[in-house]
């Protein structure tokens, strides 16, 4: 009787940290987001999609302000792939309408569905993490995308 609690207590531990920690598919990370500009507060939807090879990429479906409808289908993000033994998505490359350079992410899908955003330039110390939330559906039919 002894042997048989310890079996199923070790057994409810395993699934349990197989909910908690679950290994995410490459392509999990593929649909619509909605996201907060870390610069100027614009709220946008963006979409992630497979690009082929195992590269994915973002472009701007929508935009809230007005000021900002120009930048609605621009792919902003390229060459982001998955590493499946760190259960991320890394090395993407960002592109920002107004500021010089490029920048460098890695996301992670949080457990509550959120995809977490580390964005940086330089080295990831010197960067911010945005969290964009996960939507249904497009925003803005008119931007086709992949």
């Amino acid at each position: 009787m002894h042997f048989t609690r310890k079996l199923l207590f070790f057994i409810a531990l395993f699934s349990l940290n197989s909910m908690l920690f679950a290994q995410n598919k490459p392509d999990d990370i593929v649909g619509y987001y909605l996201n907060e500009d870390p610069f100027s507060g614009a709220i946008s939807q963006i979409y992630i999609y497979n690009a082929g090879n195992g590269i994915y990429e973002g472009i701007v479906i929508w935009t809230k302000d007005e000021d900002r409808k120009q930048f609605e289908g621009l792919v902003f993000m390229k060459d982001l792939t998955f590493n499946a033994k760190e259960n991320e998505w890394e090395n993407a490359t960002f592109i920002y309408p107004g500021k010089k350079g490029k920048f460098k992410a890695f996301m992670r899908i949080e457990k509550n569905g959120q995809l977490r955003v580390r964005g940086y330039w330089g080295i990831s110390m010197l960067g911010k993490t945005l969290f964009w939330t996960r939507e249904k559906e497009s925003r803005n039919p008119k931007i086709k995308h992949p």
